[in-house]
């Protein structure tokens, strides 16, 4: 038995989680299978039935016995013992198939996100947690989890907020964000911590290393070869991924290492949120958080060096601002403005020293 609160639920989760397939199709599949799985649960079968199998089970060793010690009669006996037994199972089961159409189970909006989450992957804590209560707690669970770097943290969760609460484009993926920062600054650990947060799992992170995609033709890794070629069935690293799990954070190592051609391909995903992968299959990326991490302009900044004095508090505050101003002036070096103007902030780490 559904009540309404469950009808809207698959309504609206798996409108909002099931992303390939159409409305009403996929609310209604989700409905039946809920259905399906309730009754498996629910299905008990009654005691006298189990003892009656068992004693039919019995009586047909025990006859099996005696046939081979030729005792006819005692055989005869027992086959007549094993057919009435049988008839009063049949009747017994007919009897709890009647009382069975008449129960009805409840089904509520629990029932209904445990069948998306195992359809999807998403954790049923995540669908049915307030969402609002689950930002407001964000930005401090975030800082226990990576230390030393609040104010990444904080531009990082107000975008996740501005996405949740309607600010921003629907299309588009929840957050482009480009890292930058010396190595072992938290980078990797701020991208595992939002998989971990935001999807229950450190397994939603998908992680690609940059420095493998110098080379202008492996483009096709990234999205799968074209009709034709070697490996064509296999789909792209990337495309692939997201495919499968499509609520995920996608961390681009090192991505200044890049041919520039991913970057034009890398322009779609962060526009119209979608990606063609080698056989033709639009990829979703809109649940997707896109984190480009790169150390560009930190070798400047350690040949520039912090010159010669003490550390007041001005002098700290302006050579952050002159930090800042490096780093950027070596991104526009390194990116066409039309992908700089895509991301959505660039967060400069700080230095843990």
């Amino acid at each position: 038995e559904y009540d309404q609160e469950a009808i809207d639920a698959c309504v609206k989760l798996s409108d909002r989680y099931i992303t390939d397939r159409l409305l009403p199709d996929k609310a209604i599949d989700v409905m039946d299978e809920v259905g399906a799985r309730v009754h498996l649960k629910n299905i008990n079968v009654p005691q006298n039935i189990l003892d009656l199998e068992k004693k039919i089970e019995d009586i047909k060793s025990e006859k099996n016995r005696v046939v081979k010690s030729q005792k006819f009669e005692e055989a005869a006996a027992l086959r007549d013992t094993e057919k009435r037994l049988g008839e009063e199972l049949e009747k017994a089961k007919a009897q709890w198939e009647e009382e069975s159409k008449h129960k009805r189970y409840p089904i509520g909006e629990e029932e209904i996100a445990e069948v998306i989450s195992m359809m999807t992957g998403i954790p049923v804590r995540r669908m049915v947690e307030a969402e609002t209560e689950k930002l407001r707690k964000m930005s401090d669970e975030m800082k226990g989890m990576v230390v030393g770097q609040d104010e990444a943290i904080l531009k990082v969760v107000k975008a996740i907020q501005r996405n949740r609460v309607g600010l921003k484009d629907p299309k588009k993926p929840i957050g482009t964000f480009i890292f930058l920062g010396p190595t072992g600054v938290g980078k990797t650990e701020l991208a595992r911590a939002l998989a971990r947060h935001m999807f229950d799992s450190e397994d939603a992170l998908i992680r690609i290393d940059m420095s493998e995609y110098m080379e202008k033709f492996t483009v096709s890794r990234l999205i799968g070869a074209p009709p034709g070629y070697v490996g064509y069935e296999e789909g792209g690293q990337l495309t692939e991924r997201v495919r499968r799990k499509p609520y995920s954070v996608i961390l681009l190592d090192e991505i200044e290492k890049a041919h520039p051609d991913i970057y034009n391909i890398l322009l779609q995903v962060l526009d119209d949120g979608q990606l063609t992968d080698g056989l033709g299959r639009k990829v979703d990326f809109k649940n997707t958080l896109i984190i480009m991490t790169s150390n560009i302009g930190v070798r400047q900044l350690k040949d520039f060096g912090a010159g010669v004095g003490f550390a007041t508090q001005s002098k700290v505050q302006n050579q952050d601002e002159a930090n800042k101003a490096v780093i950027e002036k070596a991104l526009k070096r390194t990116f066409s403005p039309e992908f700089l103007n895509r991301i959505d902030d660039v967060i400069i780490f700080n230095s843990l020293s």
